[in-house]
């Protein structure tokens, strides 16, 4: 470790080895030799005079990157595309003059760009994937609990502890959808020149458009991608940045979401996020049990979705065909953007693996609320035995005001139920009362729903993606 200059906390705390090798150096610079192949590849097979020994030996050397001579050359030239030219054709003299034929550093720079953030929007959805499958089972095995539920976080009427875990599934949902759409519509730049009009390339075919037609879909298809786009400037259009880049946000704000919702129920003792025998949770107070990694999601989440801000400015202001004011921004928030949201979703599954539920606690809470919640059924009841409903509304209405008072300024227990069994107005004993104060009778739909969520929206999803199940995940700190 460097002690004595900056190291990035992504790399050192957060981000997986999978995400930090894609926006590695090899990944970038092995990829642009794929690409200069590609491109030699193509031109031969369209009638240029390159031959397959020139090809074979720029694919001995694809992967063994001479990185001295690069850093040596980039110091005089200041250009890292021609410096790794340059260093490719010191290995391959043979094909030295035929590496970046009629093509522009955007060549290769562009279009790596685009494919790390392909492969980097794969990782994504495994995890993604698996973070749903880990809410899934929590889901399920909690389906029927039934627990507080709150607007404004103030108490209102009941539902289950895994009716609330779908709704963070459903946000995650949201996402994938967004991540799969997006990903299915990357296309490469492809090689379109200096401005984007090919002319090199009808330069080099003598004017030939239905050969130079040819060359991005060839190229596209050796890298793996379906089409180019179809028009550009020098560069691809920074709106693609744009657009991967919200939905990673996207999903830094569902996993903040959930992560608040962790941490208020950890305050409530009623559920609790993983923690380690030999975790210390304060430095001061031993007893703690701080949730610090909902905490570290929600951190790394609020990063991430005003990172997001970036690529959307950097796209609005780039000039006509070219200008180079996008690089360094680009550098920063592409790379950054992706392993944070890596780092996030580690935490996710982390999280989600190891929730621990107190039903008891749930209940106490829940059962110092459903009085109040159980108004409605107790005076329909009463309505049913001959009472008159104005009447009983105007009574439950002053003794809940009067329970309430009990609870918030003497601090005792709420005691609703007892003021109603002894008020004659209601036809019911203390007794009848307490046995109408089964939670589930206040649930509604919330365990079925879940069920039906389960059944027709996750599992089939789980199922279309089950060969990504399995995911795991190791945090550092």
């Amino acid at each position: 470790m460097n002690y004595d200059g900056y190291t990035s906390p992504l790399s050192q705390r957060y981000a997986s080895k999978e995400m930090q090798y894609l926006f590695s150096q090899n990944k970038k610079f092995r990829t642009w030799r794929k690409l200069w192949i590609a491109l030699a590849e193509t031109e031969k097979e369209l009638g240029l005079n390159i031959t397959q020994e020139q090809i074979d030996e720029l694919k001995a050397h694809q992967d063994d990157i001479n990185y001295a001579d690069a850093e040596q050359r980039e110091k005089e030239v200041r250009h890292d595309v021609m410096s790794h030219v340059y260093a490719y054709g010191l290995q391959c003299p043979k094909a030295k003059g035929i590496i970046h034929l009629g093509a522009t550093s955007c060549y290769v720079g562009d279009n790596t760009d685009i494919i790390i953030m392909r492969d980097a929007l794969d990782l994504l959805h495994r995890k993604l994937v698996n973070v749903i499958a880990k809410l899934a089972q929590f889901a399920e095995e909690y389906k029927d609990l039934p627990t507080l539920a709150f607007t404004h976080f103030q108490p209102a009427q009941p539902t289950t502890v895994g009716k609330r875990a779908t709704l963070w599934m459903n946000e995650f949902m949201i996402d994938l959808e967004d991540l799969e759409y997006v990903r299915s519509t990357l296309k490469l730049l492809g090689s379109k020149g200096t401005t984007g009009t090919q002319a090199s390339f009808l330069e080099l075919f003598d004017g030939d458009n239905e050969t130079v037609d040819r060359i991005d879909p060839m190229i596209a298809q050796k890298m793996g991608f379906d089409s180019c786009y179809p028009v550009s400037g020098q560069t691809y259009s920074r709106k693609v940045d744009t657009r991967v880049m919200n939905v990673v946000a996207g999903i830094a704000a569902s996993a903040h979401k959930m992560s608040n919702d962790i941490r208020l129920l950890q305050h409530l003792k009623e559920v609790e996020e993983p923690f380690e025998k030999s975790q210390i949770g304060s430095s001061a107070m031993a007893y703690k049990r701080n949730p610090m990694r909902s905490e570290r999601i929600a951190s790394l989440s609020r990063y991430v979705m005003v990172n997001s801000l970036n690529p959307a400015i950097t796209s609005s202001v780039q000039w006509f065909e070219r200008t180079l004011d996008d690089s360094a921004n680009r550098r920063l928030s592409i790379a950054e953007g992706f392993l944070a949201i890596d780092g996030i979703l580690d935490l996710c599954l982390n999280v989600t693996d190891g929730l621990k539920v107190y039903p008891k606690v749930i209940e106490k809470r829940l059962r110092s609320e459903l009085p109040f919640m159980a108004t409605e059924n107790i005076m329909m009841d009463a309505v049913k035995a001959g009472g008159d409903r104005q009447e009983l509304h105007e009574k439950i209405r002053t003794l809940s005001m009067e329970a309430g008072r009990t609870v918030k300024e003497e601090g005792k227990d709420n005691n609703l139920l007892e003021l109603i069994a002894g008020d004659e107005t209601f036809p019911m004993d203390l007794e009848d009362l307490e046995r109408s104060m089964e939670p589930s009778r206040y649930t509604g739909r919330a365990s079925y729903q879940v069920t039906k969520y389960l059944d027709e929206v996750i599992k089939p999803m789980l199922e279309d993606n089950k060969e990504e199940l399995g995911v795991t995940a190791q945090i550092n700190v």
